[in-house]
């Protein structure tokens, strides 16, 4: 009778465990949901104004982005390298700021957005979706 009675007040201690258990992996998924918005990194688009191979960076208005071998570059949708970007054309693309204060480009897209061209496809598609 004693080891029914210490099962049996056992059993709610490992239900309510099991559910702390459950809340924990949910926090979990949020947390990891708000870095990776900090991983996608802020958007910026403008007129590329300056490129320096040497220092690795680029000028877009007012602000000098850092380039590192873990930025994308693309231009035309296609890999791209930073000899590819011409002053006075359309850049866009994402960055995050470093500790140090540094813009640091996570991806950089030379010339317009390869969508721009193609704009006549999302309705075709839409018409499509509807048959």
């Amino acid at each position: 009778m004693s080891l029914l009675a210490v099962a049996i007040a056992g059993a709610p201690a490992k239900a309510l465990g099991q559910e702390k258990k459950k809340d924990k992996p949910a926090a979990e998924k949020k947390e990891p949901v708000k870095g990776e918005k900090k991983k996608g990194g802020i958007p910026f688009r403008g007129k590329l104004d300056a490129v320096d191979k040497s220092a690795k960076t680029i000028k877009v208005g007012e602000r000098v982005f850092q380039i590192t071998s873990d930025t994308r570059i693309v231009k035309t949708g296609k890999p791209a390298t930073l000899d590819d970007g011409v002053a006075g054309e359309e850049v866009g693309g994402s960055y995050k700021q470093a500790d140090d204060g540094k813009l640091v480009a996570l991806m950089v897209r030379f010339g317009p957005k390869p969508e721009a061209k193609a704009e006549g496809e999302p309705p075709a598609k839409k018409k499509q979706a509807k048959e």
